[in-house]
Parts: structure tokens; sequence; C-alpha cells
């Protein structure tokens, strides 16, 4: 990543990159949250008993 860019150009780089993905829509990112929430817990358990 190049560190010397200004805020605006990143800014620029973030939207560009966020303008090719596709649409999401509310109830794909309720699921995304559940799925990511089930597995983040399953993982602390495993370095838990480890």
């Amino acid at each position: 990543m190049n560190y010397k860019i200004s805020f605006r150009e990143r800014a620029a780089a973030a939207t560009m990159q966020l303008s090719k993905q596709s649409p999401t829509t509310l109830k794909e990112a309720k699921e995304q949250a559940q799925r990511l929430r089930k597995n983040t817990k399953t993982n602390l358990r495993k370095q838990r008993s480890s």
C-alpha cells in the first residue's frame, strides 16, 4: 500500500472499490452478521479450551 497518498486520494480509491461491489440487501447483511457471530463464538471457545 502506498502510504504517501492523501486522504482525498484514499477516499477516491475506496469509493471506486465500493462501486465495483454488487449491492447488498439488508437481509443478506443480517445473515452474514449472524454467520460471523456464530463462527467467532466457535473460534473463541476453541482458543480458550486450548
